[in-house]
């Protein structure tokens, strides 16, 4: 254990530690002797001992801990225990001192170890001993002095001995004051105050403790008799340096002052003085308030008092009155004793003198005003009359007192009499009270013309008359009503309503418009009328009701208004809107009963008010759905009653039941789909059997399910039987149901056998099949066991086509695929496969894949053949959808569905939104539906609408998006309409009847209003059907109104100026702008605003063009994906070959402009990885080209060719992989067809390739395309396909850097139909050259880039053709190929090509591999050698378009033997001869690539 120190006089514990288990007990010893041995002395249980009050001589030592940890065996160890004593000091007091005096304090520490260390403290500082301090120290080593040789004020303190030891520190503190007896530091002296000012006498004293000051005062001025305390109040005080504070000095103040200080030191000290009061002039005497009648004589008089001399002066308000300079004024001044009397007189007195009057009282010491009021009383002004409200029969008037002649207004008086009549016979209200600013004046006439004016009376006497006003009443409401009132209902939801004007007498005014009442008179009707208004357009007005409810009746009443407002109704007359469909299906339908082949289907009627008619009866739509998918055709019974048998029904088949009411005005909702299953029955016999012979004694048996299984097949039977056989009973096998075939052994060689089977269900045994006759052999033929027929299946789906065959040796199997005249055998690949057993097995299906497959079986003694049909169904085609009609809530749709793709429609999806968001909405239609209405749209806005439909494979592609604007538009106010009904000086009436709803009911109205020059606007909010006065404006001001009226189609605006009246009815002039320091702001701010705005909207214009860029680019990119799939199902097989013209589609985008797909050439580098997509601009297209100054190409359009494959025929409907098929649309001018041709010449290969053909129609107006209520916008399949334009392009990444320029332009003549229908007409569709602005075909070429771009790219993948390719004699002429420009009408160039019918198969990008590679060497003399390898096969290209290199662009680099034939196209447009294959290899010699575009 560590050595311990205590501190004598605490507690000290000490710790024995013990690490271990188990140990008996702890003892301390100190000397041999067992702790503790005395009180102070505790050992706890843990072997702590504490030592109490530790002492220096008993408890400093060494200690022993024993720890006994087994019998008779302990531990020990030793601490020993040093004691250190603190000091302490022995205790002293400081007596007090005064100043000068000598102090000695003496601390002594009378015990503690040494060494002891002591320092002095005053009032918590060090002490430093010095001159500065005046304070000297003096240590020992165990006691210290403080010494001070003259004592201060300073030396007040506390001081504090501390001694500090290695035990303890300890302090003792005590505090020294030093006496100082009173003295002054500022002495009293004689002072003078000026009455009623604050005076402070002063006098200051010092000392210690703080003197107490006591202040004395004697009255009078000669020697003080007695001195008396000051009484000290809230005007006197002792401020705290002892000085006298007077506040408010009074002439009872003067005298002698005595200031005593004391402080218990010394003797008490005093000072005496004397005060003063000057007294400075005042106003002693003045009348307040004085009344003076004008043109006479008034006096004001003024006393005044104080040191003298005085001097008064008189004031009139802020100006001082020089009586000699205004003789109206006079002033005497009179003496008196002590005071001094001053006389104004005023002569006359004026209404001017109706002011505040002051005499003025100075002198030395100060000043004294006294102010008189003084009233100049006269008759009163005549007061300012207005008109607050004029009514057709009364008006209200207001007026204002300007000025009452200083005396109490007693009553007024209105006189007004007719604008021709003389003031004698005038009309007279007397005597109104003065309190009333407002009067009514009724019993007038409407629409005529008043002259009024207005008295003012005081005790003085009567005003002079006012201005006078003249007043025109207003129209008053009609007070007939409208005549001839007839209903007629037009439709279930409209009502046509006719009436004629009021009586002319009984209009009170010009008729502005009607508002025509109606409410339904029906159960559960409210009652209250919905109001419409109309403007009025003649004696005889037509209005049609429309939203009403169906089938109801209808109370209709007509009032008709005019600027003052309605007249009365007209009588309620009724009237019943037509019947329509019922809104709601029947209710609970079901089947009470279902047998094999009937169900008895019941339902109970539709809510009453859902009928919307007379109900007729009802019609029950049922049809099958079968296990493939597939729906039956669609059947319906009519009935009266609320129960219908269907009979006839097909066995144990899944039916969809519907039910609908209908009415006169047709069929209502049908209900929801109710499933039924008819039951079991008897099935059907086996659709097929054959037996063929297996081996001598043996046959194999097959056969097809029944057609009409008409329940579960649970086992099949097979009969036997032989002609002449003893056995009168054939023999039976049983085949489980999964099994179609079975074999029959231990029969006799060459005996006949008539074999047939049957069905067999839970119902019974079905009818049998027909009998095959076979004979067992010992060598069989090969036979196919397996049946043909169709086989249906989804697209994208695996397909097995079994081939099961028998015979002896074993037949081979091969399988074909029939294409035209020529059977194409069926190799295995990827996507086919030729199973052991014969099957083959088609993976991923597409449409192209349908068509009839052979499966044949041969061995050496014979063949056998079936042939099934394959029919893959693919989502519907897209719908053709149109408008039909509109109204102010609904757009009613039409649509002719697309092909079905081979399954029956399931149904429609209808999607729309309004034109402006992308927020749509979805419509499930039936698939016996075409047409749609959407009901509860919002009046005269434009909405957006879409169409798909969904068969059993999913759903089809989305029809082009229409855009239908419903029936209304914006308010717009009547230019006939007076905006402001009347006008006075604080008022203004609004006509907010001037507005037209425009169809749609105005929602909202907003006013905004300001006085002319002013910034801030007021805003009101009004209602459209009530009157709105804008009250509390200034008299005689211009003001600027901004109205704004709202409903669902928009909003109208109209603004005004107008200005008030003035005080008296006046108008005011316009406001002319004076020319003053504003002027050059002004002008600074008209110059500058254009400018700013400018550079805002170019601003703004470039914010909006960067977002549709973004835009635009984020949608490419998105369908970038979807076109690697839509490519991927569009791939033909390389192995399938094609006999006659290509019967793949051809492929239209259709959209809004041609520059989504090539406007922008930085937007499109920033599409990623597409940056072969070539920007032309719309400047490119429509540039002016002389035909003389580039080479034309040929362009092939044989009419026998656009009979097979429709060059021009629309097909932007048709899907990937579906045969088109052709209608008849006219080309528009303003409509191109993008055809895109690629080709490329590297240094390692070349390329010959088909290219996809996209068409793009140009937009119409605007205007013009939402009048037809058809957008040219398209489906969302345009971003997919035009996605495939640009994987096409991959590779041309040097086209990105290429120049247009135009090659070829055919025009058309005018039969345009022939050209898109193909017709055998033999008149050319396209005959000569023309400009690119003219209807026809034009096509541009991108020339190459410049050589050094060619370096960047040696590694890029060239397709090249699969095979060699005949070429046409008729274009290996030398002629030809030395001719730079050959023109070659385009009918001549087809017949030309007719003479050659081979077509080339469809080739394949294909990368060669420069080892193996032979070189393409092109003379005058055609092709001499093409060599072609296997690669890799990419995206499929179908267009051949051979553009001369010898382009515009590139004219004076190319020789004039360089070749510039051209033949190109679409792939349904060209005839893909042999021609083809020399012009595309024409094209390669140059060295050169291009990308051709064909404009239509």
């Amino acid at each position: 254990m560590r050595d311990i120190t205590a501190v004598a006089g605490r507690n000290t514990y000490i710790t024995c530690r013990v690490i271990g288990y188990p140990y008996y007990s702890i003892k301390w010893l100190k000397e041999g002797m067992q702790l503790p041995d005395n009180h102070r002395q505790v050992v706890f249980e843990n072997g702590t001992l504490r030592l109490t009050d530790v002492q220096k001589g008993a408890d400093e030592g060494t200690y022993l801990c024993s720890v006994l940890i087994q019998p008779q065996v302990s531990i020990n160890q030793t601490v020993h225990v040093t004691v250190k004593v603190p000091p302490l000091i022995q205790p002293f007091d400081i007596p007090s001192t005064s100043v000068g005096k000598l102090m000695y304090i003496a601390c002594v520490v009378s015990s503690g170890d040494m060494p002891i260390r002591i320092t002095w403290h005053k009032d918590g500082q060090l002490i430093v001993p010095g001159s500065a301090s005046g304070v000297a120290i003096e240590t020992k080593e165990f006691m210290s002095s403080l010494q001070i040789s003259k004592v201060t004020l300073k030396h007040n303190g506390n001081y504090t001995c501390i001694a500090s030891n290695a035990a303890a520190t300890v302090s003792w503190e005590r505090q020294l004051i030093v006496t100082v007896p009173p003295r002054f530091t500022v002495q009293p002296n004689n002072q003078d105050c000026i009455y009623g000012k604050a005076g402070v006498l002063n006098c200051s004293v010092e000392g210690y403790p703080p003197p107490k000051v006591m202040w004395k005062h004697a009255k009078g001025v000669g020697n003080p008799q007695q001195y008396h305390p000051v009484p000290l109040t809230g005007r006197i005080q002792i401020m705290s340096n002892g000085s006298l504070l007077i506040r408010h000095v009074l002439e009872d103040d003067r005298g002698y002052y005595l200031c005593q200080a004391s402080n218990g030191v010394g003797s008490d000290i005093s000072k005496s003085m004397i005060l003063t009061v000057k007294i400075p002039a005042m106003i002693t005497s003045h009348p307040n308030t004085t009344m003076a009648r004008k043109g006479q004589t008034k006096e004001l008089n003024c006393t005044a008092r104080g040191e003298q001399p005085i001097i008064i002066r008189w004031e009139r308000g802020d100006t001082v009155i020089d009586a000699e300079r205004n003789p109206r004024y006079s002033i005497t001044i009179n003496k008196k004793g002590d005071e001094v009397i001053s006389t104004l007189k005023l002569n006359p007195a004026e209404r001017g003198d109706s002011v505040f009057f002051s005499c003025h009282a100075i002198n030395s010491y100060g000043e004294g005003r006294g102010l008189i009021q003084l009233t100049v009383q006269e008759p009163p002004d005549p007061p300012e009359l207005e008109v607050r409200e004029v009514k057709d029969r009364s008006m209200n008037l207001r007026w204002i007192q300007r000025f009452d002649g200083n005396s109490i207004i007693t009553s007024y008086d209105i006189e007004y009499k007719n604008k021709s009549d003389t003031w004698d016979h005038m009309y007279t209200t007397r005597n109104i009270s003065p309190t009333n600013n407002q009067a009514n004046i009724v019993e007038l006439h409407p629409a005529c013309v008043y002259s009024i004016r207005m008295y003012s009376y005081n005790k003085i006497g009567r005003s002079l008359p006012s201005k006078e006003l003249t007043i025109s009443t207003e129209e008053a409401p009609p007070d007939g009503p409208p005549m001839e009132v007839i209903l007629t209902p037009m439709t279930s939801q409209s009502i046509r309503v006719t009436w004629r004007a009021p009586k002319k007498e009984l209009q009170n005014g010009v008729i502005r418009g009607y508002q025509i009442g109606y409410r339904e008179n029906g159960p559960g009707s409210n009652g209250q009328y919905s109001i419409v208004e109309m403007k009025a357009t003649g004696d005889s007005e037509v209005y049609t009701l429309d939203n009403l409810k169906k089938y109801a009746q209808y109370g209709v009443v007509v009032q008709a208004f005019n600027r003052a407002g309605t007249g009365p109704s007209s009588t309620e007359i009724n009237a019943t809107t037509l019947e329509d469909v019922p809104s709601e299906p029947p209710q609970n339908v079901r089947a009470i009963s279902v047998t094999s082949d009937e169900a008895v289907i019941t339902w109970s009627e539709p809510p009453r008010l859902t009928l919307h008619g007379v109900l007729k009866g009802y019609r029950v739509v049922f049809w099958s759905l079968f296990p493939d998918g597939e729906w039956g055709e669609m059947q319906n019974i009519t009935t009266t009653r609320e129960q219908v048998e269907l009979r006839g029904l097909e066995k144990f088949t899944n039916y969809s039941v519907q039910v609908l009411a209908y009415t006169q005005a047709g069929d209502g909702v049908r209900s929801n789909v109710l499933y039924i299953q008819t039951r079991e029955d008897l099935p059907g016999p086996p659709a097929g059997i054959k037996a063929v012979p297996s081996s001598p004694n043996s046959v194999v048996v097959s056969w097809l399910p029944p057609l009409k299984p008409n329940g579960v097949i649970r086992k099949y039977t097979i009969y036997c039987s032989s002609p002449g056989s003893l056995q009168p009973a054939p023999s039976e096998y049983e085949a489980n149901p999964e099994m179609l075939f079975y074999r029959i052994t231990h029969l006799t060689r060459g005996k006949q056998y008539h074999i047939w089977s049957a069905a067999v269900t839970t119902a019974g045994r079905g009818n049998i099949s027909s009998k095959v006759t076979v004979e067992p052999a010992g060598k069989v033929p090969g036979k196919i066991l397996s049946f043909g027929g169709t086989v249906t299946t989804p697209w994208m789906k695996e397909v097995r086509l079994p081939c099961g065959s028998v015979g002896e040796p074993a037949p081979t199997i091969k399988w074909t695929k029939d294409s035209d005249d020529t059977a194409i055998p069926v190799t295995a690949d990827s996507q086919r496969q030729i199973l052991s057993n014969g099957t083959l097995v088609l993976r991923s299906v597409k449409a192209e894949d349908s068509g009839y497959y052979t499966c044949t079986a041969t061995n050496t003694l014979g063949f056998d053949t079936i042939i099934v049909n394959l029919v893959v169904q693919v989502p519907p085609d897209q719908p053709r959808l149109t408008v039909s009609t509109t109204s102010t809530s609904s757009i009613t749709l039409a649509w002719i569905p697309g092909d079905n793709g081979g399954s029956s429609i399931r149904g429609f999806v209808l999607q729309y939104s309004v034109d402006n968001t992308e927020e749509w909405r979805d419509v499930f239609i039936s698939s016996s539906e075409r047409s749609f209405r959407l009901d509860n749209l919002r009046c005269g806005t434009w909405y957006k609408v879409k169409l798909a439909a969904k068969n059993s494979v999913g759903s089809g592609r989305i029809s082009e998006i229409i855009e239908a604007k419903t029936h209304g538009r914006e308010p717009v106010f009547n230019k006939d309409q007076p905006l402001l009904t009347h006008i006075n000086s604080t008022h203004a009436g609004i006509n907010l009847q001037g507005w037209t709803s425009g169809g749609c009911p105005i929602t909202d109205m907003m006013l905004d209003f300001r006085p002319k020059g002013t910034w801030a606007w007021q805003s009101l909010k009004a209602n459209s059907t009530s009157q709105l006065f804008l009250s509390e404006l200034r008299e005689a001001t211009w003001y600027e109104l901004k109205m704004k009226a709202c409903n669902s189609a928009g909003c109208g605006n109209q603004s005004s100026q107008f200005a008030t009246t003035d005080y008296d009815g006046s108008t005011i002039p316009p406001i002319r702008s004076a020319r003053g320091e504003g002027d050059d702001v002004k002008k600074l701010f008209s110059i500058g605003s254009p400018v700013i705005l400018v550079t805002l909207g170019v601003a703004l214009l470039f914010i909006i063009r960067k977002k549709r860029k973004e835009k635009r680019l984020k949608r490419l990119r998105d369908a970038k994906s979807l076109a690697e799939m839509l490519i991927s199902k569009n791939n033909r097989s390389i192995d399938t070959p094609v006999k006659g013209p290509p019967q793949g589609p051809r492929l239209h985008i259709d959209i809004p402009r041609v520059q989504l797909l090539i406007e922008d050439k930085e937007g499109i580098k920033q599409i990623g990885e597409d940056k072969a997509a070539v920007p032309v601009t719309d400047t490119e297209f429509s540039q002016s080209v002389n035909p003389q100054n580039f080479c034309t190409g040929v362009s092939l359009h044989h009419q026998a060719l656009i009979q097979n494959s429709g060059p021009l025929i629309d097909m932007s409907d048709i899907r990937p992989g579906t045969n088109p098929v052709s209608r008849k649309k006219p080309i528009d001018a303003s409509a191109r067809t993008l055809t895109s041709d690629w080709r490329t010449m590297g240094s390692h290969g070349i390329t010959a390739t088909e290219s996809d053909s996209y068409s793009a129609s140009l937009s119409q107006d605007t205007d013009k395309g939402r009048n037809s209520m058809v957008s040219t916008e398209s489906a969302s399949s345009t971003y997919e396909e035009l996605a495939r334009a640009y994987e096409h392009a991959k590779l041309e990444e040097h086209l990105q850097h290429a120049k247009f320029t135009i090659t070829e332009c055919f025009i058309s003549d005018s039969s345009s139909d022939q050209m898109t229908t193909g017709t055998n007409d033999p008149a050319d569709s396209m005959t000569s050259l023309s400009t690119p602005s003219e209807p026809g075909i034009c096509r541009f070429t991108a020339s190459p880039p410049k050589p050094q771009d060619y370096d960047r790219r040696q590694n890029v993948a060239v397709p090249i053709p699969t095979a060699l390719i005949k070429t046409d004699p008729f274009f290996r002429k030398q002629g030809e190929l030395h001719d730079p420009c050959p023109v070659v009408p385009p009918r001549e160039a087809s017949i030309r090509s007719l003479t050659q019918r081979a077509y080339h198969t469809q080739g394949r990008h294909k990368t060669l591999d420069p080892s193996k590679q032979q070189v393409l060497t092109l003379g005058h003399s055609g092709l001499s050698s093409l060599g072609a390898s296997s690669g890799t096969s990419t995206l499929p290209q179908r267009t051949l378009t051979m553009p001369s290199s010898n382009t515009a662009a590139t004219a004076s680099t190319s020789s004039t033997s360089s070749n510039c034939n051209k033949v190109g196209g679409s792939r349904d447009s060209l005839l893909e001869s042999s021609s083809s294959a020399l012009g595309r290899l024409q094209k390669q010699s140059a060295g050169a690539y291009s990308k051709s575009y064909t404009l239509v």
